[in-house]
């Protein structure tokens, strides 16, 4: 079972809870997806920063740009105008971290 960890920024003027955040994608891979699309995704939140607006999370390696397509679908959080952009993809959450951080 080989896993994607995927860097997102959260592009904002308002901040989110995590709950707020996870909801929002979950509803953007169902929108497009329907419920077979979203539960074959296996999304988790990794981390989250809500102050940098920064978030990780992880998905199958075969779903990954479905997950993509769905994220760059979502125009609001909570009513509230959001884009969220994938900064890097990486196998292992120690590489992500390694590529943020360059």
């Amino acid at each position: 079972m080989r896993r994607r960890y995927l860097a997102l920024k959260i592009d904002s003027n308002e901040t989110f809870s995590s709950r707020e955040f996870m909801d929002a994608v979950w509803n953007a891979v169902l929108k497009l997806y329907g419920e077979h699309g979203a539960s074959r995704s296996g999304l988790t939140l990794i981390d989250y920063d809500a102050e940098k607006r920064l978030a990780v999370i992880r998905t199958m390696h075969t779903t990954v740009e479905m997950v993509r397509a769905a994220l760059a679908s979502i125009t609001k959080i909570q009513d509230k105008p959001a884009a969220i952009h994938v900064l890097k993809v990486s196998g292992t959450i120690r590489a992500l971290y390694k590529k943020i951080k360059q």
